[in-house]
């Protein structure tokens, strides 16, 4: 299952850092990256293959929200076939 992450927040050391940190604890890979410093926020988009991920997948979702919280971002995780359906015209 791939699945999409997007990180948004007010730029600092350490955040590219805690999140693949984090996605290497749980066994997800991270097939592409984005990434983007705009004024002083920074934007990152990464597409995640999670066919040999260790726990199920709300788990993971909660735990790299969490994350997001104590590195004071914004992370969200989709799906990539929900993803695609938002996104198509």
């Amino acid at each position: 299952m791939k699945t999409i992450l997007t990180v948004i927040g007010k730029d600092k050391p350490g955040i590219i850092a805690g999140v693949s940190q984090k996605l290497y604890a749980l066994n997800i890979n991270i097939l592409d990256v984005s990434q983007t410093i705009m004024d002083d926020y920074f934007t990152m988009i990464m597409l995640l293959d999670l066919s040999k991920i260790t726990v199920p997948f709300d788990e993971a979702k909660n735990t790299l929200m969490a994350l997001g919280e104590s590195l004071k971002v914004k992370v969200n995780v989709q799906r990539e076939e929900i993803f695609d359906a938002m996104h198509r015209l």
